[in-house]
């Protein structure tokens, strides 16, 4: 069998040579290519695994490197005529960067790795685990419920201990000039410690804010003994089940320094939410998660993403711990450690459940942060150059870190049609023939082969359109890093933002300019199929071009064009029996969907016939978790009747931070609630499906776009817009407060655990996450 598989990988070299340098006629190139197409179109039908998808992707890339040969050889203008070769040049040097990462993306994903479970005896010892949640300026009632959920992890009481690391806390910002900062510091320190005592785990602070989360991880390593270390940004609850699913990989592996999981997110991030495209389709981050970690974890390259992961102690300690040379601590970690000889792990299960920024401001900071971070690796410590890397290692880091030099490509894209149609200026040098035959080719096999290989996770052009609303802000903050790779510093994602009015995003400008200019464009094509009819072929091919950008840029309008939320967190449909307590009744009931704010229940037709909303109820129901109690208290805010039943809307009425145990135990506990949604949006639609819904959506988002500008904002809008902070309810101030002021430990070298145990000091106050 193994020598039959060399054969065919013989076979698909040769068959890749042969197509790609044989000088044909523009008919057999086309014909060719076209029957490729076929072949590739019938074979999605069958199974993608093995024998057949290494034909798929054979295929396909004969045909790319044959639109390289033509377009490297016959399109690039003279270098003489400098007005076309240097736009020329630029475009082609963006074809070529897109190719270059279609066959390193095809390398990583080429035999995506689904792992065996593993997980330990019943009856054998567990190793101690340490659980990390790194805070900066966090709600303490966001902290409340991420606390709760980790603290009811399924594993022995006495073989874990949840630490919260605080650095909004620290010595150097309670000591800040700036008395509101350092009261706000001290009141935070104060607040969070008592919540810590309520909740039964760990307060740490540190002396200074130095290397921003990577140095407070490293702080909790120097303050804790555990075998394993879990990391949990502040937003990730995770599910009760996450320690039993991935330390039994560690047993079967010694030099295994990393079991990563996927992020699961329970609100939609603008694109989602502006378009509406949440319960339908998959979301950005599922092409990474379900593909793409699992192609890395072929190869052993799969990377820390800096939550939902399980780390061996050791391996950190040997390496110095979490780096902190870049603002992208997690992954500049696991290539220090990979390129040790330490090994990782990729398990394809959704156990966390956190937030995703809700504005569009929000969204482009944490990926300036994210490209920057990638980009300072690859000019800091490059993965070709790092001794101790296999070459798939390298090639794999290659192609995360590169992925992000995106915006030169994109804007390349979106701006090139518009040389010819204003300028007139000839930066392709093709026929309208040629790039029927050759560019238009190339370019269905390339979305034949997106589809082949990520069609459940990504539907057609959404990409594109991701990559287009990114490209214009992350294109500075690239060259910002490019000129001082060492400047950029971690900035902290907001979180829990609520858009109270529909409003264009502070952002949005640039977008409509464009949206304009590139209609200038299409006026300019109409002109010049008028006026210079005999070059129609080449104008209406990079018209449509033009048209095509178009598209993307007034779904783009659609994604700054920002609606309100209704609500301000996400629910989430289950289906879980209750019982509702009304006074001295107790009535049956089944709970229907859940946020971390409160929840929808369903009770008989006849059942609470007097309810009204304001009044209090208690919900009794099933814990998952060994709690003190199965009852939480609830106001109720809305009652819809009909001939099936009454539902009740309802919110979490918490009156003591031990109830969020049972918030969390309700929201967070099951992780096969986020397996179930995840599986009811992973459809794959098809080619064109996909590219019909694209369209409808495009043509939807720009006139709704375009509408926003005759929209006359709220007064003061702009001042009150954003509501920031947690997605959870306030309780009582008096519930986090109250920590005896001797508890709050200050001067050198001091932690403000609630032990009062010392830690160090530190310089450079820098925000993360």
């Amino acid at each position: 069998m193994r020598l039959l598989t060399l054969l065919l990988w013989f076979l698909m070299v040769a068959i890749i040579i042969f197509l790609a340098t044989q000088p044909v006629s523009l008919t057999t190139h086309f014909v060719t290519s076209m029957i490729v197409i076929i072949i590739i179109a019938i074979l999605k039908m069958f199974d993608r695994r093995g024998a057949l998808r290494a034909v798929v992707l054979a295929l396909g890339t004969a045909v790319v490197l044959r639109y390289v040969y033509w377009r490297t050889s016959s399109t690039i203008p003279p270098i003489d005529e400098l007005a076309n070769f240097i736009p020329g040049i630029i475009l082609y040097a963006a074809e070529m960067y897109s190719v270059f990462m279609l066959f390193v993306s095809l390398f990583t994903i080429a035999d995506p790795l689904n792992r065996p479970r593993r997980t330990l005896a019943p009856d054998s010892i567990r190793p101690t685990v340490d659980i990390f949640i790194p805070s900066y300026n966090e709600s303490p009632e966001l902290l409340a419920t991420t606390i709760s959920a980790a603290r009811q992890i399924d594993y022995p009481e006495d073989r874990f201990t949840v630490y919260l690391l605080d650095d909004g806390g620290t010595d150097q910002r309670i000591d800040s000039p700036n008395p509101q900062l350092a009261a706000q510091a001290a009141e935070r320190r104060r607040t969070l410690q008592q919540l810590c005592r309520d909740l039964g785990v760990n307060y740490l602070t540190r002396a200074q804010n130095v290397h921003a989360k990577a140095g407070n991880l490293n702080n909790g390593l120097a303050h804790s003994t555990g075998e394993f270390v879990v990391v949990l940004d502040a937003d990730h609850a995770p599910s009760r089940d996450f320690l039993n699913e991935t330390i039994g990989y560690f047993a079967a592996d010694p030099r295994l320094f990393l079991v990563q999981t996927p992020h699961f997110f329970i609100n939609p991030d603008p694109l989602e939410h502006n378009l509406e495209t949440w319960n339908r389709m998959p979301s950005e981050n599922e092409m990474f998660y379900g593909v793409i970690q699992k192609g890395l974890d072929k190869w052993n390259a799969s990377f820390f993403c800096g939550s939902a992961a399980v780390l061996r102690r050791e391996a950190l300690e040997e390496s110095g711990g979490f780096s902190g040379l870049s603002i992208t601590e997690d992954a500049e970690t696991a290539l220090g450690l990979h390129a040790r000889g330490w090994n990782s792990a990729y398990v394809d299960r959704p156990m966390i459940a956190g937030l995703q920024p809700e504005t569009f401001a929000s969204f482009i900071g944490q990926r300036s942060r994210w490209c920057q971070g990638m980009l300072q690796i690859l000019m800091l410590n490059n993965p070709l150059l790092k001794r101790g890397l296999s070459i798939p290692q390298r090639i794999c880091y290659l192609s995360s870190i590169l992925y992000w030099l995106f915006p030169f490509s994109r804007l390349a894209f979106l701006f090139s049609p518009l040389a010819y149609l204003f300028f007139g200026l000839s930066i392709f040098d093709a026929s309208g023939a040629e790039f029927a035959a050759y560019t238009t080719t190339y370019i269905v096999v390339n979305i034949l082969m997106q589809n082949y290989n990520w069609s459940r996770v990504r539907w057609p052009f959404i990409s594109e359109l991701y990559e287009t609303i990114q490209s214009i802000y992350l294109g500075r903050a690239l060259i910002a890093v490019i000129l001082k790779p060492r400047a950029p510093s971690f900035k902290v994602t907001t979180k829990g933002e609520t858009t109270r009015f529909s409003r264009i995003s502070e952002l949005g400008g640039p977008f409509y300019v464009i949206f304009f200019i590139l209609t200038a464009g299409l006026v300019a094509m109409v002109w010049r199929l008028i006026a210079v009819p005999s070059d129609s072929g080449v104008s209406l091919v990079v018209g449509g071009w033009n048209l095509f950008n178009m598209l993307l840029m007034g779904a783009a309008l659609g994604v700054v064009a920002e609606r309100r939320q209704l609500r301000s967190s996400q629910r989430v449909s289950i289906e879980r029996p209750a019982e509702i307590i009304y006074g001295d009744r107790v009535i049956p009931a089944r709970i229907d969907d859940v946020s971390v704010n409160g929840a929808r229940i369903l009770v008989p037709a006849n059942a609470l016939r007097s309810i009204r909303a304001g009044e209090q109820i208690t919900m009794r129901f099933q814990t998952m978790a060994p709690l003190p109690t199965n009852e939480l208290p609830l106001t109720v805010r809305s009652v819809v009747r009909d001939d099936g039943g009454m539902s009740l809307g309802s919110e979490f009425a918490v009156e003591d931070p031990r109830q969020y145990k049972l918030v969390a135990d309700l929201v967070f506990a099951n992780s096969d609630e986020w397996i179930r949604f995840q599986a009811s949006r992973r459809k794959n639609i098809g080619v064109v499906r996909g590219v019909i819904a694209f369209v409808r959506v495009a043509l939807f988002q720009t006139v709704r776009g375009l509408s926003y500008l005759f929209r006359k904002p709220p007064k003061n809008a702009r001042r009150q817009n954003l509501d920031g902070g947690s997605d959870m309810p306030a309780p009582p101030p008096h519930n986090f407060s109250g920590a005896d002021p001797s508890a709050v430990v200050s001067g050198t070298g001091s932690t403000a655990a609630l032990q009062g145990a010392p830690v160090t000091r530190s310089v450079n106050p820098t925000p993360y996450r």
